[in-house]
């Protein structure tokens, strides 16, 4: 067998691979609070690209960033019973505002609070309270605001990016003074996630609305975009929630209308979060490290010199660093190439080894033999084997092969997702579909199975001894009758149905 810079492989052992891919990337280590990660510089430096990019995009549909508390009063969350309900679960509470020693010499809370703290889990009744004292007429609105922060809905099972007790994301907040106005604004989000998803992650998305059950805990609807990993299981990439009335009745978030009357604003929250890295790692990953779609690598080229004698080490830095210079003003996806010499002393296969798992699109070897020919020896981050490229021919080609990259690690992931997706037409086929492969021949089982259902508690309770769970409702397809395979009931409609993350 051939060897792989990963062990286990995806084939043995998928989270045991997730979990090397973290770690040999260098992306985020466990930290000492149980259920917490700590993010380091190279995964960081991927959540701000992708930061970045949204931003932008959220800036230029008319979006604002601003800046709510962590700290949120139990009493707030108690105003929507729906979505206290939702989250009581998973809620971090403070109780005292202080610590004082105790009698065996440690220290114990103290100053205990009138009324308990909840350290936020998401921020809808926070920013309910401030659009109330913000927003007196019609002319107030629409109000669109983003912050960028953390949360924290307690979990204990970790799972590093994909499921931890505090995460990084960002979440969006609007009032709007018509249904249709925060529809549209629903709608809108969604479409900028599907868009920053397959534009820059690479990762091909179904846009749709999720069932009752799926729905986000006091929202009229909720719509996600949902990406297949490479194991076949779905995993929801960003949501975008229609809050109608519900949060603007119970913060009281009212307007004057342009009759003179008064009018309960329409709301709309969305988001996305960390869970986008573990998404981009199980998307495009392989047997020998992280993949990175270049237009969010921190780096896209890195050139290692190869100096075997210590008189050659200057000639060969010189060339390492005028092409460094020479990269960096190439343009690519509107911004200069990132280039790094990696002048450490690591032997040549470690360094090799050392940026192929951290997912640097584009690796260049330089060498006195290289500098006499005036060449390249050129690694794709997405290619077994490296070659040869005259050095003018390489900087003027970059950006091109760069993009090159980026789309084909769209159509790659594109072809898994259509490759596994499959219309069910009876329960007895869905079962089927979803039950497990031999393990012997390390298959992977199910993917997406496109069936008519109803929404109903029947279906819910046919599921969950297969553990699959109905993704979304996609919100492009044509509108035919058919028959429910959970229930027998005649239907229009028709769902992605999954093991999820």
């Amino acid at each position: 067998m051939a060897k792989t810079g990963i062990s286990p492989t995806r084939s043995e052992d998928y989270p045991g691979w997730y979990q090397q891919i973290v770690r040999s990337a260098d992306l985020a280590e466990n930290s000492p609070v149980r259920g917490c990660m700590v993010i380091k510089p190279w995964g960081y430096a991927l959540w701000e690209n992708m930061q970045r990019v949204l931003d932008e995009m959220f800036k230029e549909t008319g979006h604002e960033n601003a800046y709510f508390p962590l700290l949120i009063p139990k009493s707030f969350l108690e105003k929507e019973a729906e979505h206290v309900e939702g989250f009581a679960k998973e809620c971090a509470v403070v109780t005292h505002h202080r610590l004082e020693p105790g009698p065996d010499g440690g220290l114990v809370p103290a100053g205990k609070l009138e009324e308990p703290l909840i350290i936020r889990p998401t921020s809808e009744t926070i920013v309910g309270y401030m659009f109330a004292k913000w927003i007196e007429s019609y002319r107030d609105l629409p109000l669109k605001i983003n912050q960028w922060c953390n949360v924290v809905r307690w979990e204990m099972r970790v799972r590093l990016f994909l499921r931890t007790a505090e995460f990084l994301w960002q979440e969006g907040h609007t009032a709007h003074a018509t249904k249709d106005e925060a529809l549209d604004e629903t709608r809108l989000m969604l479409d900028v996630y599907a868009k920053f998803a397959e534009e820059y992650m690479a990762m091909p998305v179904v846009k749709g609305e999720k069932t009752e059950g799926e729905r986000f805990p006091g929202a009229d609807m909720t719509l996600s975009i949902e990406a297949m990993m490479q194991d076949r299981k779905a995993l929801q990439a960003g949501t975008s929630h229609f809050l109608g009335q519900n949060f603007s009745k119970a913060q009281d978030i009212k307007y004057q209308n342009a009759d003179g009357g008064e009018s309960y604003a329409w709301t709309t929250s969305w988001g996305v979060s960390t869970r986008l890295v573990g998404a981009l790692i199980m998307t495009h990953s392989d047997d020998d490290g992280l993949v990175l779609p270049p237009r969010l690598a921190p780096k896209h080229v890195v050139i290692c010199p190869v100096v075997r004698k210590e008189e050659e080490r200057a000639k060969v830095m010189e060339y390492c660093e005028s092409l460094a210079k020479e990269l960096a003003d190439v343009q690519y996806d509107g911004k200069r190439i990132a280039v790094l010499v990696d002048d450490s002393d690591k032997r040549g296969g470690e360094k090799k080894w050392y940026h192929i798992k951290r997912g640097v699109p584009i690796r260049l070897e330089v060498g006195p033999r290289d500098i006499e020919n005036d060449s390249l020896f050129v690694g794709r981050r997405d290619q077994p084997k490296s070659f040869g490229m005259p050095r003018t021919e390489f900087v003027e080609r970059v950006s091109e092969i760069l993009e090159e990259m980026q789309q084909g690690l769209f159509d790659k992931a594109l072809k898994l997702r259509v490759d596994n997706t499959q219309q069910v037409n009876s329960f007895e086929e869905f079962k089927s579909f979803f039950a497990e492969k031999n393990a012997a021949k390390q298959e992977f089982h199910g993917g997406f199975a496109e069936c008519y259902f109803v929404d109903c508690p029947e279906m819910d309770a046919m599921l969950v001894p297969l553990k699959v769970t109905p993704r979304c409702t996609p919100v492009d397809q044509d509108v035919e009758p058919g028959i429910c395979i959970f229930t027998g009931k005649p239907t229009q409609t028709r769902g992605i149905f999954a093991k999820s993350y």
